[in-house]
């Protein structure tokens, strides 16, 4: 599993989450054990994405996240808002818009027209939903140099920062490793990132944090986190390697992460995504009170 990307793990995570969905039973079953070792501060609002519960009916998901206590299912298309929002849950990340997957993105200038219209028609859908977050990619590098990647992408994004400030909608670009997962990705790393912010200037263009990313590309997770909270918007969470449960089979320390960046003060949504290997709902209770401080 240490090569799936997002699009990739559907196939496979239909056959997990098909013998997971049993675990619903685990919502409320008392006789659930867990080696979860949150404190249970309440400090964190939490999320799942739905790509790693692709093969379990959006409803059903839904249904088991308000009883687990998450506040959102993320990286929704719009067609599927009203289903968590019936379950008393926001998307606190909107999925991409058609024209801008993750390998073809904002570093094009040739895209641009495209992606800013479809942003320009996505953004009040978004805000009138009352989704926080709007995510976008910055395209593969396919032989352009970081630094022409980095005005290209700041020049796009200049172009609809203007409508979101209006709007109060923020838009995140995701940081993910171009090592394992997803080959050639530009904003690969927290620096690289972090200055398209500043060159952007707006206060409603930020870093989506894939923590599992950026351990694989740069580690030093807590002191990135730290150093860089003003530029990130939003979190992802996943085991390193593979992207599976956030537990102790994993390299990170997740209980200490979270209370860094509560620590911070963020106010927004960490979202749950790795990949079950196992009870897919009995995983996922298990990584709520991991990140519960």
């Amino acid at each position: 599993m240490n090569g799936l990307n997002r699009r990739e793990a559907m196939g496979v995570i239909a056959g997990t989450v098909a013998a997971g969905s049993v675990g619903a039973r685990a919502v409320g079953d008392p006789g659930m054990t867990t080696r979860a070792t949150g404190s249970g501060g309440g400090r964190i609002k939490q999320s799942a994405c739905r790509w790693c519960y692709g093969g379990m009916p959006l409803d059903e998901l839904a249904r088991n996240a308000k009883e687990m206590g998450l506040a959102s299912i993320e990286l929704l298309n719009p067609d599927e808002w009203d289903v968590v929002k019936s379950h008393g849950l926001t998307c606190a990340v909107a999925s991409f818009v058609k024209s801008n997957p993750i390998g073809r993105g904002f570093n094009r200038v040739e895209l641009h027209d495209t992606i800013v219209k479809e942003l320009e028609e996505r953004l009040p859908l978004v805000k009138q939903a009352g989704i926080p977050n709007q995510i976008v990619f910055s395209g593969n590098r396919a032989g352009m140099n970081d630094l022409e990647g980095l005005k290209n992408c700041a020049k796009g994004l200049k172009r609809i920062t203007p409508l979101a400030e209006s709007l109060g909608v923020t838009i995140v670009m995701e940081l993910l490793n171009s090592k394992v997962d997803h080959k050639d990705y530009m904003c690969d790393r927290t620096p690289w990132g972090v200055d398209l912010v500043k060159e952007v200037g707006s206060p409603r263009f930020k870093l989506l944090y894939d923590i599992y990313h950026m351990q694989i590309m740069e580690g030093d997770v807590i002191r990135t986190i730290t150093d860089h909270f003003d530029a990130i918007g939003h979190f992802h969470t996943g085991g390193v390697p593979g992207r599976r449960e956030i537990d102790t089979s994993q390299e990170l320390y997740y209980p200490a992460i979270m209370k860094a960046i509560a620590d911070k003060g963020y106010s927004g949504y960490v979202g749950q995504e790795f990949i079950p290997s196992r009870d897919a709902m009995v995983s996922l209770r298990e990584s709520i009170k991991i990140c519960d401080v």
